[in-house]
């Protein structure tokens, strides 16, 4: 029998002259883990266990080995993202892995597929005007695609995450003043959205959670409303699904502003309902507090153009819809709300995201900070 050569493992001929080469694989629950590879040849043989051995090295898996990125993050998008989260999540990743991930890594060999071919998608992105925070969320799509499939043994390391991230720049994001909530509630006045800008501000409000909301959902004698449900449109339909956390779902008390708001609402909305007559949709979407004209849901588009308009109205500068969210806990913060209590209010999941992301500190605030150091070391003048 000739000699075995280095690093070919324990190669050996069945009884039907087939070659067998055993390659070891580790352990796992104390017992020792083999693969067979076969071949016509010993020489066949020795050759695919060093191939074998070179791609275990370098952090691949076997029997995996002509599976593309391609069927990797179709397969990670059905059988381990569509079971775990949230429907509109979903689409985004739908989106990200059709749009952007595919065309550039998709044809790669998941077992070659390397941190370069990452950056490399990443500089071309860049270099087409791609904005880096754009760069960061197919990152991530990928580096959660890829942790499962070191799960499922397909490699033995996530290549998206030794990859260099793109560089991201933070905007500061604008804390709304006590005057420019006034400016806004000005400019919204007498609007047919007018309640529903006034709870974006008062409580900070996601959007889907407020076009999910149903008159059951808001006890104006009791002067509470309840997050049950966010609204979303999701691939060309309408979905009601779960608050975002456990605790976004939560009661929160009314101001009487916004509870006044909210009664003059529910009028307008009784009188077009009678205009609208026997096409008014309200029943079908359960009484939604929001609707369009005919009681149907309510674009989110159509709330962020007539917001912008709003806010120009006011003279503000440009804002998402969003950042009423983050307005609402700086006014909070500025009135001297205890963060555990904004937290509640906010639904967070946690404190961490109220102190952290949502409190945003205004000029004037930070001038009182200024002041109140300068006072302390030089005294007041």
């Amino acid at each position: 029998m000739s000699r075995r050569g280095t690093n070919e493992g324990s190669i050996y001929k069945r009884s039907d002259g087939r070659w067998v080469g055993v390659i070891h694989l580790g352990y796992e629950g104390g017992r020792r883990r083999r693969k067979n590879i076969y071949g016509k040849t010993r020489a066949d043989v020795a050759a695919k266990l060093r191939e074998a051995q070179r791609m275990l090295s370098v952090g691949g898996t076997l029997g995996r080995e002509r599976e593309t990125v391609k069927t990797l993050l179709r397969k990670w998008l059905k059988d381990s993202a569509a079971p775990k989260v949230r429907p509109k999540t979903l689409q985004r990743y739908e989106e990200i892995v059709r749009l952007h991930l595919i065309p550039a890594l998709g044809s790669i060999k998941v077992k070659n597929l390397s941190a370069e071919d990452v950056e490399r998608m990443q500089n071309a992105a860049l270099a087409r005007g791609v904005a880096p925070r754009s760069l960061t969320q197919w990152r991530a799509v990928l580096k959660r695609a890829l942790t499962v499939a070191m799960r499922w043994e397909w490699v033995t390391r996530n290549v998206a995450s030794l990859a260099e991230p793109p560089r991201t720049e933070i905007y500061p994001v604008r804390a709304l003043t006590i005057a420019d909530a006034q400016a806004l509630l000005a400019a919204v006045k007498g609007d047919r959205l007018e309640a529903l800008f006034q709870v974006g501000l008062a409580l900070g409000m996601r959007q889907g959670e407020t076009l999910g909301l149903t008159w059951e959902d808001i006890d104006l004698e009791g002067g509470t409303l309840s997050v049950r449900r966010t609204l979303q449109r999701i691939k060309r339909a309408w979905v009601f699904s779960e608050p975002k956390t456990a605790r976004s779902r939560r009661t929160i008390p009314l101001p009487e502003p916004v509870a006044r708001a909210l009664r003059e609402h529910r009028s307008r909305q009784l009188e077009e309902r009678l205009r609208a007559g026997p096409a008014w949709e309200g029943e079908t979407w359960g009484d939604l507090a929001f609707p369009d004209e005919i009681g149907r849901p309510l674009s989110a588009f159509h709330v962020i153009r007539r917001f912008k308009a709003l806010q120009e109205l006011a003279g503000l500068p440009p804002m998402r819809y969003h950042d009423l969210r983050h307005g609402a806990a700086s006014l909070m913060a500025a009135q001297g709300v205890p963060p555990r209590v904004a937290m509640e209010l906010l639904g967070h999941s946690n404190i961490q995201t109220t102190l952290m992301i949502y409190t945003h500190v205004t000029q004037d605030d930070q001038r009182e900070a200024s002041d109140k150091v300068s006072a302390a070391i030089w005294g007041g003048s």
